[in-house]
């Protein structure tokens, strides 16, 4: 599977493209889903264009992807850093009126378990995010089950983030749930053709790197995806 991951934190002093309203949001996922994704991450914003949790904020986005793009999984992030209390980030789960398919749980994060089983008890799929070694084993005590498992290298160079990923991806479990590799900055795209090479789900977007291969600057989400399958076609 590749997915797009369209936005992160990204604003628009970093590129012009980023998308950050719920339009922009429908109108880039229905791009990369013509390009060949089969599914998308977004961190949707309020109306300062700052992350947000807030029941309206991840229902007017997720709303307006669905009606683009009738069909395609779309997923939100629960970052500690869109809101660091765990607590009020699980009371923000149980109050969202519209479902995304799935969400991300760092799971080296403070309240990770409890904001994975507020999601689990909302029937949306969990991702366990897994930065380090040692979350694996923050995730393998979660109380409820993980539908994917993200494992994102955020070291640098390239090289320490293809050490990080074939560290991570030593010590997870037998019976795993499917994998996704992806980095981050410039070991986006080396970790992008592991994951190829080893034949696990990845994504590219804006939210992971504003390159593409070559290293000119991307116009935007669609033309990284189109790389992207390019990268899968020739590997």
């Amino acid at each position: 599977m590749l997915k797009a991951c369209l936005n992160g934190g990204r604003r628009r002093d970093e590129h012009a493209a980023v998308p950050l309203t719920p339009a922009e949001l429908a109108a880039d996922a229905t791009r990369c889903a013509a390009a060949g994704v089969a599914a998308v991450h977004a961190h949707p914003r309020d109306d300062a264009g700052d992350e947000s949790l807030d029941p309206a904020v991840i229902a007017a986005a997720v709303t307006a992807i669905r009606a683009a793009r009738p069909g395609l999984p779309v997923g939100v992030s629960t970052g500690a850093w869109i809101v660091p209390d765990p607590a009020e980030r699980v009371a923000a789960v149980r109050a969202w009126t519209v479902l995304p398919d799935f969400a991300s749980v760092n799971a080296h994060e403070p309240g990770a378990a409890a904001v994975a089983a507020a999601l689990h008890d909302r029937g949306v799929m969990v991702e366990a995010g897994i930065w380090t070694e040692s979350a694996v084993d923050a995730w393998r005590r979660w109380p409820v089950p993980t539908g994917r498992v993200l494992v994102e290298c955020m070291a640098e160079p390239a090289e320490a983030a293809l050490a990080e990923a074939t560290a991570i991806l030593a010590v997870l479990p037998d019976g795993c749930p499917p994998v996704l590799l992806h980095g981050e900055g410039p070991a986006t795209w080396p970790v992008f053709a592991e994951a190829v090479r080893r034949g696990l789900h990845t994504r590219i977007g804006l939210e992971d790197t504003l390159l593409l291969p070559d290293g000119s600057p991307a116009p935007d989400n669609a033309t990284l995806v189109a790389a992207a399958r390019d990268v899968e076609r020739r590997s």
